[in-house]
This record gives structure tokens, sequence and C-alpha cells, in this order.
């Protein structure tokens, strides 16, 4: 497995945890965006330029939602 897949792996993995644990703190949430912004970065660099705008786009929809959600 080469870097890049590993790369894509985490931030794949790492949207599937946050999102599972965004009812237990607004935190989640922000960490939902960020690795959003992550797979959106894999999705570029692997050529799959629809997966980078899809994930980019919802990496802005979670910015939203935790920017209004209650602290």
């Amino acid at each position: 497995m080469d870097a890049l897949t590993l790369f894509g792996l985490f931030a794949v993995t790492a949207m599937l945890v946050t999102y599972a644990f965004e009812d237990r703190s607004p935190w989640f949430v922000l960490l939902f965006a960020a690795s959003c912004a992550l797979g959106s970065a894999y999705g570029f660099l692997q050529g799959a330029w629809p997966f980078g705008l899809v994930e980019a786009i919802w990496a802005v929809v979670a910015l939203r939602r935790w920017s209004i959600r209650p602290r």
C-alpha cells in the first residue's frame, strides 16, 4: 500500500468515526469537517476530482453546521 492510499484510508476512517460521534460533542462536527477536507485532498491528489469536489462541499456543510450548533 502506498502513502497516498494510506492517507485516503486515514481520511475516510476519520470521517466515519467523527460522523458516528457527532451527537456527543460539537467538536466532533468540526473534526468531521476537517476529515472531509482531508478526503477532498485525497480525491484531488489521486485524480478523482468529482470525489474531491463533493468532499469539499461536505466540509463546508459541516463547518456551517458546527458554526450554528450550540456549544
